[in-house]
């Protein structure tokens, strides 16, 4: 028990530090990263898969979002460059409808139809048929305006510490203005009473 308070308690003076630092993430509750694409005002997510590419990818997101002109190419997919380069993990994909992929390093594809080549493996967008697909991408025009982002989350960028002296919190975060016998938080720092 004592041992199971003072872990507690190191737990609440780590989250009260006033170093503690929030970071977003763009990982949904079970645990995969996503992105979005925005064409025509109309947002859809992709599911990225983890590699190398999706890793710079997301860290290039996170200074700005990208935009891009993507064109049609065939009946199958929009593709365009980037406007820089990412990691490449090449692999014989047979695009399906959906995948997002990487080619040549620099350029991006997004099926809405299928295809067979080596690309990078970027992700997938799901939950739209072909038909959808083809009209949410714009498929069979040029000049598509397309964005890559990533989802909104918090800004908050740090948490601090209230610095308030004599004031008492529970073991549970709650403020205690009369505390009696027991453990608390005061000052950033655990007090037995």
């Amino acid at each position: 028990m004592k041992y199971g308070i003072i872990f507690i308690t190191s737990l609440l003076f780590a989250c009260c530090s006033s170093s503690t630092e929030v970071k977003a993430e763009t990982l949904q509750s079970n645990g995969t990263m996503t992105m979005n694409i925005t064409i025509g005002g109309k947002t859809q997510s992709v599911t990225l898969a983890d590699n190398v590419a999706t890793k710079a990818l997301v860290a290039k997101l996170e200074e700005a979002p990208v935009t891009m002109s993507l064109n049609t190419n065939g009946d199958f997919e929009i593709w365009g460059a980037l406007g820089f380069s990412l990691p490449i993990a090449n692999e014989y994909i047979n695009g399906q409808p959906g995948d997002v992929v990487l080619y040549g390093g620099s350029n991006i594809c997004i099926f809405y139809g299928s295809n067979a080549y080596s690309y990078t493996r970027l992700g997938k967008i799901e939950g739209l048929s072909a038909e959808d697909l083809k009209s949410f991408l714009k498929g069979g025009q040029s000049n598509i305006p397309v964005t890559l982002s990533l989802p909104k989350t918090s800004d908050i960028k740090r948490v601090k510490a209230l610095n308030e002296k004599d004031v008492y919190y529970s073991l549970n975060g709650q403020r205690v203005e009369h505390p009696t016998k027991g453990v608390y938080i005061k000052n950033g720092k655990a007090v037995v009473l």
